[in-house]
Order: C-alpha cells, then sequence, then structure tokens
C-alpha cells in the first residue's frame, strides 16, 4: 500500500473562520485596504444561520440602517425591516462584490499560534472529501458566531415523547400543527415568535418563559437606538419603559415580568436581548397563548411535567433554547481573547483584538452592527501591522479602496 501523500501547508496573509455577516465584512474590509484573506466555512454556502436555521416569518428585529454591512447600505427601496430571504441574499450579494475569497465545507478543528514562525497553523478537515487541510496565516479573525452549536436541555423522558421534538433552528412554520398542543421552550425572540406562528396557523400553544422578560416593539426600539448617540442610558431606559407601558401595560400581569435592569442598559451591558413583540403578547392577554412559569421536569409519554408540579400533554415540543459556540472546541490559545463559553471575553469596547494577530468579530453580541463595526477595527489594525512590517499582499503598503461601494 501506498504510503499517504503528505500534506502541505497554504499560505495565507489571514484567516477568517466563518462566513456569516461578521466574517464576510471582515474579509471585505481587508480586501479594500489590499489585504488577502481567506474564509473558511464549515456549512456549504455563506450566512448559512439565514438560510438553514431561521423560520420562515422571520424579518430583521431592528432597521435596516442598522443591518447594513460595511459600504454596502441597503437600496432606498428596500423594506424597512428586511426578509429573512432579502438578507440571505444581500450576504450573498455582499461576498459577491467585494470579492470574498471562501472555502465552504471546511470545518476548522484546530488553530495555534506558532511562536516560531509567528505564523497561525490551521488545521481543517474538507467535509466533502475527509482530506485533513492545512493553513499558516499571519493573522486569524475568529467569526463563527454564537449560533453555532444547538442547546437542548437534558430532560428525563424525552427521548420517548411521542411527538414531534425540535430545536428552533429545525423549524420553519406551523404547516401541519393546526388543532394540535403545541409547547414552545423559551421565551426569546425565536421562542416567543414561533409561539405567535403557531398559535396563528391555529395550534393550542403553550410557551414557557421561566426568567424575565423586556417586551418591546420595533418602532419603540427604533426610537431608542435614535436616542443612543446623544442621550444616557438610564434616560433611554426611562423613555422606553414609558412608551412600553403605553403600549402593552403591565405585562407582569400576564406571565411576563420585567428585569429591575432597563432594556438598553440591558442589552448594552449583558449578553440578553429585549424581546420584539410580534403579536405574540395580545395572545397571550386572550389566553390564545399559555404561559407556564417553570422548567421542564421530565417527560412521560406525551405528558409533560413542569418543576411547580403542573401536568399537561402535548403533541409537540419546540425548544427556542439558544446555541452554543464551539470556537474553545478549536482554538488552542489562553490569551483571554475567547471566554470559556466561546465568545469574546472582554466587554464592547475592548473586545476585538487579542495577542500575536488573533481577533474575533460579531463575538460580543452587537448584531449586525456589531459585526460591521469590528470588521473596520480588525481590518484597519491588520493594515496598521502589516504597513509597520513593510509588508502587505504585495509588498506596498494597504491602500483603502471601495470597490465601487
Amino acid at each position: 500500500m501506498a504510503p499517504a501523500a503528505a500534506v502541505t501547508t497554504e499560505e495565507e496573509e489571514v484567516i477568517v473562520v466563518g462566513a456569516g455577516q461578521s466574517g464576510l465584512a471582515a474579509a471585505a474590509c481587508l480586501s479594500l485596504r489590499g489585504v488577502r484573506s481567506l474564509v473558511l466555512e464549515r456549512d456549504d454556502c455563506v450566512g448559512s444561520l439565514w438560510r438553514k436555521r431561521a423560520y420562515d416569518r422571520l424579518h430583521l428585529h431592528l432597521a435596516k440602517q442598522y443591518c447594513a454591512l460595511p459600504h454596502a447600505p441597503h437600496p432606498d427601496d428596500a423594506p424597512t425591516y428586511l426578509p429573512r430571504d432579502d438578507f440571505a441574499r444581500y450576504l450573498d450579494g455582499y461576498a459577491a462584490r467585494f470579492a470574498v475569497r471562501t472555502r465552504l465545507r471546511r470545518e476548522v478543528r484546530s488553530a495555534r499560534y506558532d511562536r516560531e514562525a509567528e505564523r497561525w497553523e490551521v488545521e481543517a478537515v474538507d467535509l466533502a472529501t475527509g482530506q485533513e487541510e492545512r493553513y499558516a496565516a499571519r493573522f486569524l479573525v475568529v467569526a463563527a458566531g454564537e449560533n453555532d452549536e444547538r442547546f437542548v436541555p437534558e430532560v428525563p423522558g424525552l427521548e420517548a415523547f411521542p411527538g414531534d421534538v425540535m430545536h428552533a433552528a429545525e423549524y420553519r412554520s406551523a404547516e401541519g400543527m393546526r388543532g394540535k398542543a403545541v409547547l414552545v421552550v423559551g421565551a426569546g425572540n425565536s421562542g416567543m415568535e414561533i409561539a405567535y406562528d403557531l398559535a396563528a396557523a391555529g395550534a393550542v400553544t403553550s410557551v414557557v418563559v421561566r426568567g424575565e422578560v423586556h417586551l418591546v416593539t420595533k418602532e419603540i426600539w427604533n426610537v431608542a437606538m435614535a436616542l443612543y448617540p446623544y442621550l444616557p442610558l438610564w434616560i433611554i431606559d426611562k423613555l422606553i419603559l414609558l412608551l412600553c407601558a403605553v403600549v402593552f401595560g403591565d405585562t407582569a400581569r400576564h406571565g411576563l415580568r420585567r428585569p429591575a435592569m432597563g432594556p438598553f442598559t440591558m442589552k448594552d451591558t449583558t449578553p440578553a436581548y429585549p424581546v420584539f413583540d410580534v403579536g405574540t403578547y395580545a395572545k397571550i392577554k386572550t389566553g390564545e397563548i399559555r404561559v407556564f412559569p417553570a422548567a421542564l421536569k421530565s417527560v412521560c409519554g406525551n405528558i409533560v411535567e413542569f418543576a411547580d408540579g403542573e401536568r399537561h400533554s402535548f403533541d409537540a415540543i419546540v425548544f427556542a433554547t439558544g446555541y452554543r459556540s464551539t470556537v474553545r472546541k478549536w482554538l488552542k490559545t489562553e490569551d483571554g481573547l475567547i471566554g470559556n463559553d466561546g465568545m469574546a471575553a472582554r466587554r464592547y469596547p475592548e473586545h476585538w483584538k487579542g495577542e500575536n494577530g488573533l481577533y474575533c468579530a460579531g463575538m460580543v453580541r452587537r448584531g449586525v452592527y456589531g459585526s460591521g463595526e469590528d470588521a473596520e477595527l480588525i481590518a484597519s489594525d491588520i493594515c496598521k501591522l502589516l504597513r509597520l512590517e513593510g509588508q502587505g499582499d504585495t509588498g506596498k503598503p494597504c491602500h483603502a479602496h471601495h470597490n465601487g461601494s
């Protein structure tokens, strides 16, 4: 038997891990400065979150001016709140416009810094062939995002539940659910919107709301976003809560207790997002959607027992329980840039740069706008370092250009 061929190492200036909005933005901003990069993506398309793990009725929660990547604003005739498919097409067009180099179906297995060579050594697998690949790069940008590995809590007996059990990533629509009793576990944006979608389609819908929730509207949040550059957070919070009181009244009466921390302060200083109401609250008030305040304790057949002792039967369960980052499984460094949860360890705005040419983009939970901001900072810093080192893609100083943007 012939010996296996040696795996050659490909040299790159910058390796970007992840072809979501953050990775694409970083690669585009580097390209505009004349810096060559390669994006490695585990899935078979760019922006896979929007194409493969988002329900049909999803629209972006922020207005389009806050959801554009650098150097590519959305057109004037685009909807204020972009539908899922429109944003996915936008990402495709963005990658093409800035000639982002991607290698799809590449799963990164290891990335470590070689101090002697002053390079990042990245090992990946081509999922189509199983072939091992190796790369060496002066800079490494972690842009794998927070929505990576699906998280489903362990519930005794769940494996024997006779009905449909799915994660929100698998949910597309309420087709076939009319008349069925469906339990949605999780009261974030996905859970609350899926609950609305089910109830609107005639499903007998319940939702588990264990924690406190700041319920807002898109319009109220847009007012807050417009005021953010000019007012302190506590004033913005007071205004948001006043408007929410007018629109919603006391949400605690219907099982949705608000946190003590204001919604904008909470979003700015913690990983928690407010919940953008799409009509769910009206259905909660009328009883079309039932709120359960306790966690799932166990499942026996089609009976779900909750931690407070209540027991109810269901035909299907949707876990809108979020995701976990897998970055720590493959990133072999302890420089403090990435925390144990796989997200940025430091708070904004000190979160994006580590040691030895390591960066992270979109890993501090600041949405599309944050992805673009990170990308510009990273590209500018890399360009500056290359200029100081007398390097660059062509040996010339970095330069900014706009590729028609």
